[in-house]
């Protein structure tokens, strides 16, 4: 499915463009439309990657860097998956690498701060918002704990809902390998919540 966004055209009036318009619009030297495409889907990037990053300004600056990464390498696209899945494998790498070059954190503190407070239910107890929000920070502490490989297809498989196949275009992985990581990162987060005290 083709995801279309509105773009004023010279007389001002809206028309529907398409990923592959925008591409090539960009390559033929409109910034403006390649903004379209920062607008379309930085949000939806920037969520993802706070919970594969595990820190709020990280992923910001993931997201910042694989928005200029995939302008500069805009040409090498060649459209044989969707832009949004070429862009992840960027912005997956480029976390990859960040990561490699700084000391790993993991703390419930930054836990919380990364992914900020859940939004209460106000027919809800005190007590019961509290704890939803304390199994919160548990289970984003757990997810901090797992290598980024298997944090990511964690993220993007139960999180995400994207299916074996899209998971493997976007991490540049056999599909066999997707289910492993999926297994051994769903084994992981279960032993790391039980040896926490998590009560779900």
């Amino acid at each position: 499915m083709v995801e279309k966004v509105l773009v004023a055209d010279s007389q001002g009036t809206g028309k529907s463009l398409d990923d592959a318009t925008l591409i090539e619009r960009s390559r033929a030297g409109k910034p403006e439309a390649f903004g379209e495409l920062v607008v379309r889907y930085q949000d939806r990037l920037y969520n993802t990657l706070i919970r594969v990053c595990g820190e709020a300004e990280e992923a910001r600056d993931v997201t910042q860097e694989a928005f200029v990464q995939a302008f500069v390498k805009l040409d090498s696209f060649r459209g044989n998956s969707a832009f949004y899945t070429w862009l992840y494998r960027i912005a997956f790498n480029t976390a990859i690498s960040r990561r490699r070059r700084r000391k790993p954190t993991s703390s419930l503190d930054e836990a919380r701060e990364a992914a900020g407070v859940e939004p209460a239910d106000p027919d809800a107890r005190p007590e019961a918002n509290l704890e939803r929000e304390e199994q919160a920070v548990q289970v984003r502490a757990a997810l901090a704990t797992l290598s980024a490989e298997h944090r990511s297809v964690l993220v993007l498989r139960e999180i995400e809902g994207y299916d074996y196949e899209t998971i493997g275009e976007m991490l540049e992985v056999p599909v066999g390998t997707v289910r492993s990581r999926l297994h051994r990162a769903r084994m992981q987060l279960k032993e790391e919540m039980e040896a926490k005290g998590f009560r779900s």
